[in-house]
């Protein structure tokens, strides 16, 4: 019988929690655990670890709880200070406290300026104020912190967001369940709202590490670059409904040669037919047999170049797969945006590129490697 995976609370359901054992200790009452209504309805039981009286305010610390789910905030602190306030016009006054991010750039759920504490977060603290204190509700601040979000953010992409100085306080409606393919697909959409919200018509879909570092070495704009991982149908359809024109494909051969082939989910444990695709590519060519037999045979993608290579025909296969990915894309979307591909080995040498991708690339003004 499968293990029943484990649900957890998120940062903003820790965030509530102890703004709501602040309040319960300001009141006298008990506060060593609190109950939360999530946004869903689900009933959580968060413990508190400690409450204290500072001359900021009431402080509270809540430790998160991941349950089975990879979060990189697992076991940190979250600490919430709750001060009154007199004369404000607005409730609830959020603050971003240590290792708790800004937003930068327009596109994200919350304005630029303001903390990086998203809507359900908010609305949550919202509930369990009015739940304590009523309907004549005090102004109060309420400040987030996380000391360990500064380093964790470099795990995240906050900096690619625009989200400066630490983490995000997350979560739809408090609970955390274990990350599904699809919440993590939708994690990396974000950033095609940024990169449009911020005036870029075309953007760089960028699979991996290698391609971003590629492209900005080109001096093509870091802004622009949207990092799809292995799910680059679903990131061209995203781009697609929010109206993008013109997408341009810059990544390592490994991963675009898939997507000649029509494969848009990469992943090597579910589509891995590089060098089947590179071999059909290079017999079209008139790569010998013994030289299909040798490539197919090669380590990697970057050993099959050098068959390529030797048989004279590694710029025309190359060009051709990249020709080959962007009808492909384009194909696959019906339509909808023009698809231009790039495709480079891992130091960064061009491979090949087609008309779009040539005409996206000049555009912003980028620089080939000579």
């Amino acid at each position: 019988m499968a293990k029943e995976l484990r649900s957890g609370y998120t940062t903003g359901a820790c965030a509530a929690a102890g703004v709501k054992a602040a309040l319960l200790y300001a009141a006298g009452e008990s506060w060593q655990e609190v109950e939360l209504t999530a946004l869903d309805g689900t009933k959580l039981t968060i413990p508190v670890k400690a409450v204290e009286k500072t001359a900021a305010g009431l402080k509270a610390e809540v430790v998160k709880f991941s349950g089975d789910d990879p979060d990189i905030t697992n076991g940190v602190s979250v600490f919430t200070q709750v001060r009154h306030l007199t004369g404000a016009k607005e409730e609830i006054i959020f603050r971003a406290g240590e290792g708790i991010g800004t937003v930068t750039k327009p596109g994200l759920s919350v304005p630029v300026g303001e903390p990086s504490i998203n809507p359900g977060p908010r609305q949550l603290i919202r509930n369990v104020v009015a739940e304590v204190l009523g309907k004549e509700t005090i102004p109060l601040e309420v400040t987030i912190s996380i000391p360990a979000g500064v380093e964790l953010a470099r795990q995240t992409l906050n900096p690619i967001l625009g989200v400066e100085g630490g983490i995000s306080i997350i979560g739809t409606t408090g609970v955390l369940r274990p990350m599904s393919e699809e919440g993590f697909k939708n994690s990396l959409v974000p950033q095609i709202d940024v990169a449009k919200a911020t005036g870029f018509k075309d953007l760089i879909f960028v699979p991996g590490k290698i391609g971003e570092r590629i492209a900005t070495g080109w001096n093509l704009p870091a802004a622009a670059m949207v990092q799809t991982s292995n799910f680059i149908g679903f990131m061209l359809e995203a781009a697609a409904e929010r109206g993008i024109e013109r997408i341009l494909l810059f990544g390592h051969i490994g991963k675009l040669s898939k997507v000649a082939a029509g494969v848009f989910y990469t992943h090597n444990r579910i589509a891995d037919g590089r060098l089947e695709t590179m071999a059909a590519y290079g017999a079209a060519a008139g790569l010998p047999q013994d030289g299909v037999q040798a490539l197919l045979a090669a380590n990697t993608t970057e050993d099959a170049l050098v068959v390529l290579q030797q048989a004279g025909l590694q710029e025309k296969v190359c060009q051709k797969l990249a020709e080959r990915a962007s009808l492909r894309a384009e194909r696959y979307l019906f339509q909808k945006l023009k698809v231009g591909t790039v495709m480079v080995t891992l130091s960064g040498e061009l491979l090949g590129m087609d008309a779009t991708a040539k005409e996206i690339g000049e555009g912003y003004g980028w620089k080939l490697p000579q």
